[in-house]
């Protein structure tokens, strides 16, 4: 750019850039910027009118066309630097349409667009990003405009939902986080539902998002087995096939809303949620104690060896104090042992639920600062973006080290799009030899 202005012309953008106290008016109307933009727009308006008409300014070729120019009419549109007001040429017939910036369009899309959907993104509310344009850039947007914004994102979100998905995936990861929903006339909170699958080629993939409907004559839309039934019909209906183990907190029921749809799945509780919920009833003091004798049970070299440790666990001193922390692993028993029986890559899979509380514990970070949204197509809205910015933000990360360190970091950007899992060959080796058929 400072080859194509030169220093010359880049001084007299400088000097009249400047305000009264001597400093750089970089944005808003008048600014360095806008008067580049509105250089650039009045150009390029020029030049579709020429096309339009098929001959440039004064040229010859114009005479007894039929059509002409017809001098320019001032408009004021909104861009990513600001208001520009602009200069907009017209035709003696009144056919000609622009394309960049078309008739009745207050603002240019593209820059602006963009910095409001990243706003949005980022947790911002349709009144924040207003008061944000106003002070920062002294640009006006009604509340239905950046809605209409916002709302463009809508229908790529709904293809997504609507894609089909891979025929089989070995472990699915199933979460909820809960939003506050203005639904049936009032405002409740509605558990969003989250699930990340890994497809065979050990990639990451967020299959889709969910919100339970409220009935009329019921007070909420809770987290339940129930509404985990639709999702996972919903799964089959957009093509999965198999899933070979489900990985969830330990909501009751769940083994049954899983199995209405896939029947010969695995379902694992998250070793993590188990051993929070075994310390909850004790005592801080206690707690590393606690935590440390709990540890025999889920390290075991095998579930009998795991039963046995229980039994010690319940038989000592830190069981007899406190019983409920044995009865958290006996209740989930049967849901807790799967994983036994694999070595460390798969069970290094199947331990924890963090890859998917992960990505919700951001996504909480987005969704708190709202105090409620209008309707569930607003949480779709908001939590689509949310994840695409998040993995955009991973992707920057892991070019920046790849930089740094020189290593490989050849990850694809969005976890929508598919995040590597580490040491996937090895568990899929044994994956495959554990259920034989169902993956290949």
């Amino acid at each position: 750019m400072r080859e194509l202005l030169g220093d010359e012309v880049l001084d007299l953008l400088l000097e009249r850039s400047r305000d009264g106290a001597g400093g750089l008016r970089l944005t808003g109307q008048g600014s360095m910027l806008g008067e580049l933009v509105k250089a650039v727009l009045e150009r390029a308006l020029e030049a579709e009118l020429s096309a339009h008409l098929g001959y440039g300014k004064h040229d010859p070729a114009g005479h007894g066309s039929g059509n002409s120019r017809n001098g320019k009419i001032g408009k004021t549109v909104q861009t990513g630097v600001g208001p520009v007001r602009l200069a907009v040429p017209r035709d003696r017939e009144g056919s000609f349409e622009p394309v960049l910036v078309p008739k009745r369009a207050g603002r240019v899309s593209g820059g602006l667009d963009d910095m409001i959907i990243s706003l949005y993104a980022h947790g911002m509310s349709v009144r924040d990003i207003q008061h944000h344009l106003r002070q920062i850039y002294d640009t006006e947007l009604s509340h239905e405009a950046i809605s209409n914004i916002t709302d463009a994102v809508l229908s790529e979100a709904r293809a997504w939902q609507s894609r089909p998905l891979e025929a089989v995936y070995p472990v699915v990861f199933l979460d909820a986080i809960v939003v506050k929903v203005r639904d049936n006339n009032t405002v409740q909170a509605k558990p969003a539902y989250l699930a990340v699958g890994i497809d065979t080629d050990g990639e990451k993939h967020v299959l889709g998002i969910w919100l339970a409907k409220t009935p009329l004559d019921a007070a909420t839309a809770g987290e339940g087995a129930r509404f985990w039934a639709s999702v996972m019909t919903d799964l089959k209906n957009h093509g999965v096939r198999d899933i070979l183990i489900a990985c969830t907190d330990g909501l009751a029921g769940f083994e049954d809303a899983v199995h209405q749809a896939f029947p010969h799945t695995t379902v694992q509780t998250c070793v993590v949620h188990l051993i929070r919920n075994a310390l909850r009833p004790v005592a801080r003091k206690d707690a590393a104690a606690v935590a440390a004798e709990l540890r025999t049970i889920y390290t075991a070299a095998n579930a009998e060896a795991a039963f046995d440790a229980l039994a010690a666990f319940a038989d000592g001193q830190w069981g007899r104090k406190y019983p409920q922390a044995v009865r958290v692993f006996e209740s989930a028993w049967d849901r807790f042992t799967p994983f036994f029986a694999f070595t460390g890559p798969v069970r290094k899979l199947l331990y924890t639920t963090n890859g998917i509380e992960s990505l919700n514990y951001q996504l909480r970070k987005v969704t708190k600062a709202r105090g409620h949204f209008p309707g569930d197509d607003a949480v779709i809205k908001l939590l689509w973006l949310a994840i695409i910015n998040i993995e955009d933000k991973r992707a920057r990360e892991r070019a920046l080290r790849k930089e740094k360190t020189g290593k490989r970091a050849d990850q694809p950007a969005r976890l929508i799009e598919g995040q590597r899992t580490m040491g996937w060959r090895e568990a899929l080796n044994e994956l495959d030899l554990a259920y034989p058929g169902r993956i290949r």
